[in-house]
């Protein structure tokens, strides 16, 4: 099961599943087919509320948003 982390902290942020990562690869850019994280941006999740992210997904997203503007998420399989 994918984990999701900060990128810069690598603070785990919790597990998501195969559907909330194809969510995240088909509404965010990508530099590579083996890229591993996405740069996440208020307006990036407003977006994403748009197009109707799943509430789990969302929760971890704002949790590592916090109080910034923009954070950089990466995530593993285990």
């Amino acid at each position: 099961m994918p984990e999701l982390y900060i990128k810069s902290t690598n603070k785990h942020l919790g597990h998501v599943a195969e559907d909330e990562l194809k969510f995240l690869a088909k509404h965010l850019e990508e530099e590579s087919l083996e890229d591993e994280d996405y740069s996440i941006s208020r307006m990036t999740l407003d977006f994403m509320r748009e197009q109707k992210i799943s509430p789990n997904l969302l929760k971890l997203l704002e949790e590592a948003l916090g109080g910034g503007d923009e954070v950089e998420v990466k995530f593993t399989r285990s």
